[in-house]
């Protein structure tokens, strides 16, 4: 099954555009695998609901710190390509070397080539959505962390709710409508939220985007203090 055959620029009735472009190989494939896994729905029926799992996503995340720290093989605080290629291989995650550095240059943001903590957080569950479908027929796990997965599983769930209209991207819309019926009808609140993912102010949000910002609103951040 091709991974590209869905639009990526949809209009609405008003001409606004309710997505963009992806603009790299790698953004195009975790779209796709946006969509292929929106058309499942989701079990997540409330932005209160979303809230009430931070605790339990966040204690759940920490414990990736044991498998960051176990791959970061020099110590150094952040994982390189190499070691990136070493984690895919010990975790049984089949890619060819050109996707592992995609998705290594996709999640090192600040271009220092090393994936900190919260870096690495983010580019799990990146694989773990680009692998749905690909473990085992016996096996519930794709990486070979069941208990992380669940949770990722979770942080995909959280995407698909706030995603309405299941173009793959939150809208500002939709992120307002989300907060509004939960009863926590705070605009200024809203908004910040809604820019906190909104990193290139195209006014949508994909998934990376989405990854990053949850992942920070839960407390995860990239812990060297620890």
């Amino acid at each position: 099954m091709s991974r590209f055959r869905y639009p990526y620029l949809l209009i609405m009735g008003d001409g606004a555009p309710t997505g963009s472009v992806p603009t790299s190989k790698l953004e195009a494939q975790i779209l796709e695998a946006v969509l292929q896994r929106e058309l499942k729905g989701t079990s997540i029926k409330s932005f209160n609901k979303i809230i009430l799992k931070f605790p339990k996503i966040d204690e759940s995340l920490r414990k990736c710190k044991v498998i960051f720290e176990q791959f970061d093989e020099d110590k150094s605080g952040a994982i390189d390509l190499k070691e990136l290629k070493n984690c895919f291989s010990k975790l049984e995650v089949t890619f060819t070397n050109e996707e592992i550095s995609d998705i290594f240059q996709a999640c090192d943001l600040n271009d220092d080539m090393g994936i900190d903590f919260h870096e690495f957080i983010v580019l799990l569950c990146l694989v773990y959505l680009l692998k749905e479908g690909s473990s085992a027929p016996n096996s519930k796990s794709r990486m070979g962390i069941p208990d992380l997965e669940a949770t990722f599983e979770t942080l995909v769930e959280s995407f698909v709710f706030l995603d309405n209209n299941n173009d793959g991207y939150i809208s500002k819309n939709e992120m307002i409508h989300a907060i509004e019926e939960s009863g926590r009808s705070d605009g200024q609140i809203t908004m910040k939220r809604f820019e906190e993912m909104d990193w290139d102010k195209n006014g949508t949000v994909n998934f990376k985007e989405f990854l990053f910002a949850f992942t920070s609103w839960v407390g995860i951040q990239d812990d060297e203090d620890d």
